[in-house]
């Protein structure tokens, strides 16, 4: 299920699925921010799991416009982003739409892990509520209309012992298939991401579990890179082949040197 403002990229949605050999959706059109599809008399309807990539940093839905939507007061809980980015409102409805034993999974910019002001206030509630399971950085230019890098956030409502009041941070930033305008995650690079969340382990260079006292003192910025240092693996070169560049440099010293005795020569 799912919901879409625009006609034309409903429509495409639709085509997609049926391409796709999926006949047993349901995608309608309208404002989910103001005005969601799925519902029930009060409330939005609540769903297993939730997956989404959103919009990111949309404008134009701050505190006023919200008001003004439908069942605000349960799924804006945590407090109104500013007008210049709807990230943490969009976080908070997909939160709303999900069961207390569900499970929700946000493709969202990476600001929205580390910025300040009234999205950190949200996030901190949220953190402090023990909801974030994951924060997972993805390389760059995977996505056709952006080239900016993008973190996948895993919410919990109900999570195992083992992993209440901590939090996995996995900086997958260099996991990736090199291309000339875009690059793509491959099949080793996504099943090392998804082992890693699965164990819930820490791997030197890629993940590292934090508690909520170690979000607290990092100003809650949940931004792996903070935590989580990738080693860059240097490539050398064989010393036959720098000997070789080294015999050609001297060779091309020698000719130019030449040249230049032969031009004072000739002047003097």
């Amino acid at each position: 299920r799912g919901q879409e403002i625009n006609t034309k990229t409903l429509a495409l949605g639709k085509m997609n699925m049926l391409l796709h050999d999926i006949h047993n959706f349901d995608l309608r059109q309208g404002d989910t921010l103001l005005f969601p599809k799925f519902k029930t008399e009060n409330d939005v309807e609540k769903f297993d799991y939730v997956i989404a990539n959103p919009p990111w940093n949309q404008d134009s839905y701050d505190e006023e416009t919200l008001k003004k939507g439908e069942f605000w007061q349960k799924r804006f809980q945590y407090g109104f982003s500013t007008k210049q980015s709807a990230d943490w409102v969009w976080i908070q409805h997909m939160l709303a739409s999900t069961k207390d034993d569900g499970k929700l999974a946000v493709v969202i910019d990476t600001g929205a892990v580390s910025r300040g002001g009234r999205e950190k206030a949200i996030r901190q509630k949220i953190v402090e509520e023990d909801l974030i399971e994951s924060v997972i950085l993805l390389p760059e230019k995977l996505f056709y209309n952006t080239g900016a890098p993008a973190v996948i956030i895993v919410f919990n409502k109900q999570k195992p012992e083992e992993r209440k009041e901590k939090i996995l941070l996995i900086n997958a930033s260099k996991e990736f298939i090199p291309g000339k305008k875009q690059n793509t995650l491959g099949k080793e690079h996504i099943e090392k991401i998804v082992k890693t969340y699965r164990n819930f382990e820490e791997i030197e260079g890629f993940s590292k579990i934090i508690t909520l006292k170690d979000a607290e003192e990092a100003d809650y910025n949940l931004s792996p890179s903070r935590f989580v240092m990738v080693i860059e693996e240097e490539n050398y070169r064989p010393i036959s082949e720098i000997k070789m560049d080294l015999e050609k440099l001297e060779e091309e010293r020698k000719k130019v040197e030449e040249r230049i005795r032969k031009i004072l020569g000739i002047q003097l």
